[in-house]
């Protein structure tokens, strides 16, 4: 059997930028334990699978070590993919995840714009777990859904931060995402997931669920500007919603192929 691949570098507007995904086209799903191996396989941070159904498609997301609840980047892409190669009419594409529910991506030009859910914060103190996992103590911390949210003083801090991978792998949680005020941009930040596979992520739309709530309440406004201090490096633009988030980014195709799985 041959299927259609995907390798689309998201929330940058250059090859070699933002976070890539891969995306898998499927008219029916395959196997929890195919599509495991073929995220393993690709070997990015993450794989994304999708069906239609009706007039909304369904989707799901892999890391080469696990399945998640909810991925932005991935998202992006697949909603890339969709209006741009794989020919889905109008300007808003109705996703559905099983763990996540409803989220609709818009296009607006080039620009993709996904509405997330909105993720709930809770203050926390400073654990010897949480310092232990990073050579600079952060000034506050936070519990959200998913992953834990550390916030340090100045970007210069955010892009120095060395993490210590045992110790990340030891929290509880899908990831720690680190963040600063930023000097050209609203905020800066950096996620760090080794529990899940994914050492430090490029560009992790999923975590600013998390930060754009934090951020909006912190500088009272409610659209925000974002940079992913990773190596490839990201920019995204946020804003609040009641509940809710948008997400918006652009997108690179890198590659076009076929899967064989004879």
């Amino acid at each position: 059997m041959k299927m259609k691949l995907y390798q689309v570098d998201a929330f940058t507007d250059k090859l070699f930028g933002g976070n890539p995904a891969a995306v898998c086209p499927l008219n029916v799903w395959l196997p929890d334990h195919l599509m495991q191996q073929i995220a393993q396989e690709n070997n990015l941070s993450e794989t994304a699978f999708y069906v239609k159904n009706g007039d909304q498609y369904e989707l799901r997301w892999f890391t080469p070590a696990a399945e998640v609840d909810l991925c932005g980047h991935a998202t992006l892409a697949s909603a890339y993919v969709l209006f741009f190669l794989e020919g889905h009419a109008g300007d808003e594409i109705r996703f559905h995840s099983p763990r996540s529910g409803s989220l609709p991506v818009k296009r607006n030009g080039e620009w993709l714009t996904l509405n997330f859910p909105a993720d709930t914060l809770t203050p926390i103190l400073i654990s010897n777990t949480l310092l232990d996992a990073f050579d600079r103590t952060p000034v506050a911390a936070y519990k959200g859904s998913s992953d834990y949210l550390i916030v340090f003083e100045k970007e210069e801090h955010i892009a120095q931060l060395v993490p210590h991978m045992p110790a990340l792998e030891r929290i509880p949680a899908r990831g720690v995402i680190a963040t600063a005020p930023g000097k050209d941009v609203d905020f800066v930040s950096r996620w760090f997931g080794p529990r899940v596979g994914v050492p430090e992520d490029p560009v992790t739309g999923s975590a600013h669920t998390t930060l754009t709530p934090y951020w909006s309440k912190e500088l009272g406004k409610l659209s925000l500007t974002a940079r992913q201090l990773s190596r490839r490096g990201g920019f995204l633009q946020c804003r609040q919603l009641e509940e809710r988030v948008e997400i918006s980014g652009q997108c690179r195709l890198y590659m076009r192929g076929e899967i064989e799985t004879n």
